[in-house]
């Protein structure tokens, strides 16, 4: 039969057995697709086996894994399949960290428009997760490489695993990684999971992040640093930010900064920066209170603040809301 062929076939026994995969016949499945030559399949199995934390076919897993590593590009391009099981074995609390220091560490370029791309950051960001997960000893060690990786994605990960992992040792390395410089998106994963280990240190080297962006002569990477620590500490709902974004929205005379200024602040979800807001839509100029309005659209829904919102319209003709 032609591999499509196969592949095809793989995927309809799947789809026989989504709703049931628990079951004597979904097992056996799973195991045979895993066992099979077609990574998007076993990809798929993987994930199935994952969501329905199905522990008996950890082996299964583990042995996809081992034979995808094996000329990997060609047994399992684009790294979909052992992306999918390093995933799974993660949720499934797999403890053997020789599985995810190998998914760590694997790069795998592969051709792509006359060049060469790696296809497995998203692998080394998820078995970071795993070498957490486990507790395994010298984690920390391999997520201060990984948040020195090439790939922005790769380093991401990191991030994200140096939060999950609750360590403060960690904060020094996310500090680090911001200091050096990368790109804004990279830096606010970096933010982010600082806020999570060490607020009080944290808020201050945010300000100062904030305040390098501020006006439209500002270089525009510095621009999108700001936008991004400002959502960043918006989505924290934490109070402490509250008076770090009203600060630094008041020294702003980029236009878009402060629209993003405001929407921060909005996203905080916190009774004064919502008084505040409103406070502005009520008081400021038609600008500001233009751009309040929008800020405060999240909460449409709401039907309490949203009344408030009204109730300052009819008393501000000027502004209109366009639903």
């Amino acid at each position: 039969m032609p591999k499509s062929r196969q592949l095809e076939a793989l995927i309809a026994q799947l789809n026989q057995i989504r709703s049931a995969p628990t079951s004597e016949l979904g097992l056996a499945t799973l195991s045979q697709i895993m066992a099979s030559r077609h990574s998007i399949a076993i990809a798929q199995a993987a994930r199935l086996v994952g969501e329905f934390e199905i522990r008996a076919l950890m082996p299964d897993l583990v042995s996809a894994f081992d034979r995808l590593m094996v000329k990997a590009k060609d047994r399992d391009p684009g790294c979909r399949g052992k992306a999918a099981i390093a995933d799974s074995l993660y949720r499934l609390e797999h403890a053997d960290e020789g599985l995810f220091l190998q998914g760590i560490r694997h790069v795998q370029w592969e051709p792509t428009w006359g060049a060469q791309v790696d296809t497995a950051p998203k692998l080394r960001g998820l078995c970071a997760l795993g070498l957490v997960r486990m507790n395994y000893g010298n984690a920390l060690i391999e997520l201060a490489d990984l948040l020195a990786d090439p790939e922005v994605e790769a380093r991401i990960g990191a991030a994200r695993a140096i939060a999950y992992s609750e360590n403060p040792f960690g904060v020094a390395l996310l500090r680090l990684r911001i200091k050096v410089g990368d790109t804004p998106t990279v830096v606010g994963e970096c933010m982010a999971a600082l806020l999570q280990l060490s607020v009080p240190d944290t808020l201050p080297l945010a300000a100062t992040l904030l305040h390098a962006g501020t006006k439209e002569s500002d270089p525009r990477e510095v621009i999108e640093r700001a936008e991004v620590i400002a959502l960043v500490l918006g989505e924290s709902r934490l109070p402490a930010a509250l008076p770090v974004l009203q600060t630094w929205w008041q020294t702003i005379t980029h236009r878009d900064l402060r629209e993003t200024g405001l929407l921060a602040i909005a996203t905080l979800r916190q009774d004064d920066a919502l008084q505040w807001l409103l406070q502005l839509l009520a008081e400021g100029s038609l600008r500001d209170a233009k751009a309040a309005l929008e800020a405060l659209r999240l909460y449409q829904q709401e039907n309490f603040l949203w009344s408030k919102v009204q109730a300052i319209l009819e008393q501000r003709p000027e502004l209109t809301f366009d639903p």
